[in-house]
């Protein structure tokens, strides 16, 4: 329609009112920005000196700034490409990257179904994070025995079912793989959803599969705790599309991971309520290296292991770790048990003075979250409000767990009994050689060689 302003509008043909602004700022983040990250990394004031020299005046070449989220991303996303190359190791369809391997447990568990009524069966030895996200997806955590491997016994998991189990959660403590083919047994056998904790086993195997790929839903830590990762950072892998889609909503519930954003849920189930556990563009490019370096990583723990393990000989007393996988564990450290936690003290000192890094939780003072009965925020069946949901949770119609020490009483003698050799993945055949040496200094001063060929071996 005809407009009655004397001037000619840009949209109709007419000049624009501003060709350009003339206010140039510096990007929001740039140089200085970077340099926090050279002195994070530890460089020396003088390589620091250098650096800044190198980038002085770079600000100008940034234009905005890099974008550290993935989504909305002008460059190539680096989370993207740190999933990919997890998806490539892990031999895995379904993986999303979340801010650290608690976020991955919760995500896992609310994918999985779990909710209000149900109980979540988790080996008494692990950190607390695995029963108390699943108080956190509004269910009660039952702990269970490990055995000899430091991991789930299988046995005692089957004798913890109830009409009202959920799932079960093997975790690969410490780098050490569970049997999972007796896991998965019982699980089929009840029905039950199995979600691997795989925080401390990055890209560990069990027969030739990489732990978290087994069950329905694995959960893994990528962090600077973990012998693989840097910073705080999580990985989710599901076994179907349908159960990423609802790990990918708790953690994302803004929507940015789905084809379009806003539009209505695509089947009954795919949206509610959830909450941000996304990860930064920082982390995703730090754990992208890390991923590429994790297979050599294992090769060399798993070498040196087997190299300490096949010079070792049995003793009386001596009871070794049980290995599920020593191909497919991680493979640095070395377990053991000796007959008695004053023996588990003594073992240990008498390792360490011959220059091996040596521990056991033997005389411990102070809580330790990695054993159920110490779990403080556990005990007393606690919740973050008054109500104590979800113990009281009308839909929750059994008995309280047990969480005082009495529960699991295999799982405090072989927490308390066990000592621990740490393995170098850099050391050289003569590291591992001299490591061998004194554990068998250590041993033979204490017990006698144990005549039984039938005795349990170091390297199964």
């Amino acid at each position: 329609m005809p407009r009655p302003h004397k001037q000619k509008l840009a949209i109709d043909g007419g000049p624009k009112a501003i060709e350009r602004f003339e206010g140039k700022g510096k990007p929001k983040v740039g140089v200085e920005e970077f340099m926090e990250l050279a002195d994070t990394w530890g460089f020396s004031p003088r390589r620091l000196a250098r650096i800044a020299e190198a980038i002085e005046g770079a600000d100008a070449e940034l234009g905005n700034g890099p974008f550290l989220n993935r989504s909305y991303n002008p460059r190539p996303s680096k989370v993207d490409a740190f999933e990919r190359a997890a998806a490539r190791l892990l031999g895995a369809r379904h993986v999303y990257a979340v801010s650290s391997g608690t976020g991955a447990l919760h995500a896992a568990y609310v994918a999985a179904g779990i909710g209000p009524g149900d109980e979540v069966i988790v080996p008494g030895f692990t950190f607390m994070a695995t029963a108390s996200t699943v108080v956190l997806a509004r269910a009660v955590p039952v702990f269970c025995e490990i055995d000899e491997s430091m991991t789930l016994d299988p046995a005692d998991f089957e004798r913890r079912i109830t009409a009202r189990t959920k799932a079960v959660v093997p975790v690969h403590m410490a780098g050490c793989v569970c049997n999972m083919a007796a896991v998965m047994r019982v699980a089929r056998k009840h029905k039950l959803e199995v979600i691997e904790d795989c925080a401390q086993a990055f890209g560990a195997s069990f027969r030739g599969r990489r732990v978290g790929t087994i069950g329905h839903l694995g959960a893994y830590s990528v962090s600077s705790y973990k012998p693989t990762g840097g910073g705080e950072c999580g990985l989710v892998v599901a076994s179907s599309a349908r159960r990423m889609a609802r790990a990918q909503q708790l953690a994302e519930c803004g929507g940015l991971w789905r084809p379009d954003r806003f539009a209505r849920q695509r089947w009954p189930g795919e949206l509610f309520c959830g909450t941000n556990y996304r990860l930064s563009e920082l982390e995703g490019s730090v754990n992208l290296v890390q991923v590429r370096k994790a297979d050599a990583q294992l090769k060399r723990w798993r070498r040196n292991k087997r190299r300490v393990l096949a010079r070792l000989k049995p003793f009386e007393g001596i009871r070794p770790q049980t290995i599920h996988d020593i191909d497919g564990e991680v493979g640095h450290s070395i377990t053991f048990f000796p007959p008695t936690t004053d023996d588990s003290l003594r073992l240990a000192e008498a390792l360490r003075a011959e220059g091996l890094g040596a521990g056991t939780r033997a005389g411990k003072s102070g809580l330790d979250w990695h054993i159920y009965h110490d779990m403080e925020p556990l005990q007393g069946h606690r919740s973050a409000t008054p109500e104590g949901c979800p113990y009281t949770c009308p839909h929750f119609t059994g008995p309280l767990p047990d969480y005082t020490r009495d529960a699991c009483p295999r799982t405090n003698d072989l927490y308390a009994r066990a000592v621990t050799v740490g393995v170098d993945q850099w050391w050289t055949a003569r590291d591992c050689a001299a490591a061998a040496r004194a554990i068998l200094k250590v041993l033979a001063a204490y017990y006698p060689p144990d005549p039984d060929p039938h005795a349990v071996a170091w390297l199964p």
